[in-house]
Parts: structure tokens; C-alpha cells; sequence
């Protein structure tokens, strides 16, 4: 039985690999975000409510489902 994170961190990769192949088969381009960027937002996400500088909406396994690839794979513009 899986739990719900493990669902949020498919359902955000899941989304973020579509998107990914839609915008390079439609328009020819590839979107990431800056690691440092994506560090940031993971960690935001993983903090508690009350040390939050501004409310985040997304659960810390979404953000980490979503900003995987970058995570993994490095993009560099040619």
C-alpha cells in the first residue's frame, strides 16, 4: 500500500515530465529551474507552519516530485 506522499512525489514528477514533453514537442523548449532555486523551494516546503516566512501551499513531496529532474539532470544552455 503506498502512502500519500509517495503518491504526491509520482503525481508531482508525473506533471512535470509532461509538461516538460509537451513544451519541447509543441514549442522546442525546456524549462528548469536554477538547483539553488529548487533547493530553496524544497526547503521552504519542509519547514514547519510557524518558521515559514510566507505560506508555501505545496506539501514538501510535491515540491520534491516536481523539481526532481532538475535535481537530477543538469541543464546547461548551448
Amino acid at each position: 500500500m503506498t502512502t500519500d506522499p509517495t503518491l504526491l512525489l509520482a503525481v508531482g514528477c508525473g506533471i512535470r515530465l509532461a509538461f516538460d514533453w509537451c513544451m519541447r514537442k509543441r514549442f522546442d523548449v525546456t524549462f528548469s529551474v536554477p538547483q539553488a532555486l529548487a533547493g530553496a523551494l524544497v526547503v521552504l516546503a519542509g519547514l514547519p507552519d510557524f518558521l515559514k516566512p510566507f505560506t508555501y501551499p505545496l506539501p514538501l513531496s510535491l515540491t520534491l516530485g516536481a523539481l526532481l529532474p532538475d535535481f537530477l539532470i543538469s541543464r546547461r544552455p548551448q
